[in-house]
């Protein structure tokens, strides 16, 4: 009667349960594990696990088979299974050793949770946090969402000021997007990296006989972005020389070839873009006033990310799920540990190292939680010199007060906006509030 109790509450979960015994054979299937796999429980019972799952660790690394060698539990470690029609499923299974009233190990028990609702959440959190595949939910971020649109809408001169790493040729991609040139080319060059010489002839292209090795004429940036956008991309480092020709450009939207003595029309949308301060280099004498205002007419400032810490999360999440499509991996996350040391981090390179760091992370970590030992050397312990604009060993609770406590600050108190800009439910932020008793 009281294994009947319990096999009908192990019924009513959601999660798949099955136990084994000593030669692996199934003797307990639940309801959800029917569910999961679509494998009937009359089916399953009496045969051995790896036949019925078919999972992606049944023959190198069991979890169950690790934990009844070692007597050790194993949680929420991500793998895929195959189920009866074939579809390769991601579940989340935790494993426990099964035994009898002498305490004796006579075999395993394993839950497992179905995690294609989880992904698809996860998606639908992505898209509503994201906008033309730039990721944030932050005040700041939502107010360059806004600003997009718009922006796009006119042939006005972009000028994308941020540090390196912010993503300033994703919102010129955005930009591109979002306008009437869309369905011509996005062109970007960056103008720091090259001599005045190279860069006039990648930008305005040569003729034939222009110089010794010019055989044959070659099309510029500008003419291979003709109805579209060109982004230039780093022009805080051009030279004075090339600021006159580019101011031309701009002025009168026509350009001459190398060689040539014909100007050429182009009808292309420019944006800037610059890790420095013009305004600073124009004070300074190292920019051309004409052309700064040539090129700032609407201006974009992307914050760092340790300016939208709020976003480390999500940017974490999309980075972990695009590097498990591409390397065919199922890592499932990163544990609080690692989270926690990212969020203390400064991130000087900015979105660009965190993808870095997300990337050496897969090369340790194969599947299951990226953990502090996944994460670059310097990010791990207490090296000299890491930075960090929150204090060590804050915990996941202390850093979500933290969190509220600066989205209230900036919105005077206002908890709906709090809420809003934090991507929560404005109940939800109330209970919150109520919980870590905050003032607000």
């Amino acid at each position: 009667m009281l294994e009947k109790i319990h096999n009908q509450l192990l019924d009513s979960v959601p999660d798949g349960v099955f136990t084994v015994d000593a030669d692996w054979r199934i003797t307990f299937f639940n309801h959800a594990a029917e569910q999961i796999t679509g494998v009937r429980r009359q089916e399953a019972i009496g045969q051995r696990c790896c036949d019925v799952f078919r999972a992606s660790i049944c023959e190198s690394a069991c979890a169950l088979k690790q934990t009844l060698a070692t007597h050790r539990r194993i949680a929420n470690k991500v793998v895929y299974i195959v189920n009866a029609q074939g579809e390769r499923i991601p579940i989340s299974i935790s494993t426990a050793p099964l035994k009898d009233a002498r305490g004796k190990v006579i075999g395993g028990v394993e839950s497992f949770r179905d995690l294609r609702l989880v992904n698809e959440l996860r998606q639908q959190a992505e898209q509503q946090d994201s906008f033309s595949n730039i990721i944030g939910r932050s005040a700041t971020m939502r107010q360059l969402f806004e600003l997009l649109p718009p922006v796009a809408e006119s042939d006005s001169t972009v000028l994308l000021e941020g540090a390196s790493g912010t993503g300033k040729e994703l919102f010129a991609q955005a930009l591109h997007q979002l306008s009437r040139h869309k369905a011509k080319r996005f062109v970007a060059i960056n103008c720091g990296a090259m001599p005045d010489t190279l860069l006039e002839s990648e930008l305005f292209g040569y003729k034939a006989g222009a110089f010794t090795d010019a055989r044959k004429d070659k099309q510029g940036r500008f003419a291979l972005a003709e109805g579209g956008t060109i982004l230039l991309d780093e022009i805080g480092d051009i030279s004075p020389a090339m600021q006159t020709r580019l101011l031309r450009v701009l002025q009168e939207r026509v350009y001459e070839p190398l060689g040539s003595v014909e100007p050429v029309r182009c009808n292309v949308r420019v944006i800037a873009a610059t890790n420095k301060s013009l305004t600073t280099l124009v004070k300074e004498g190292k920019f051309r006033e004409d052309l700064f205002y040539r090129v700032h007419v609407v201006r974009m400032e992307l914050p760092s990310l340790r300016a939208r810490r709020e976003d480390i999360p999500l940017l974490v999440d999309h980075f972990v799920a695009r590097f498990n499509r591409l390397r065919s991996r199922d890592v499932a996350g990163l544990s609080d540990a690692a989270l926690i040391r990212l969020m203390e981090y400064d991130f000087p390179g900015n979105v660009r190292e965190l993808e870095n760091i997300i990337e050496h992370a897969f090369v340790l970590c194969r599947s299951g939680l990226i953990e502090l030992a996944h994460l670059p050397p310097h990010l791990r312990g207490e090296e000299e010199g890491r930075t960090s604009a929150l204090p060590a060993g804050l915990t996941l609770a202390a850093m979500e007060k933290l969190l509220i406590q600066d989205a209230l600050k900036r919105n005077q108190g206002n908890r709906a906006a709090a809420a809003r800009e934090l991507g929560m439910d404005a109940s939800t932020m109330f209970r919150k509030i109520k919980s870590l008793k905050l003032k607000g």
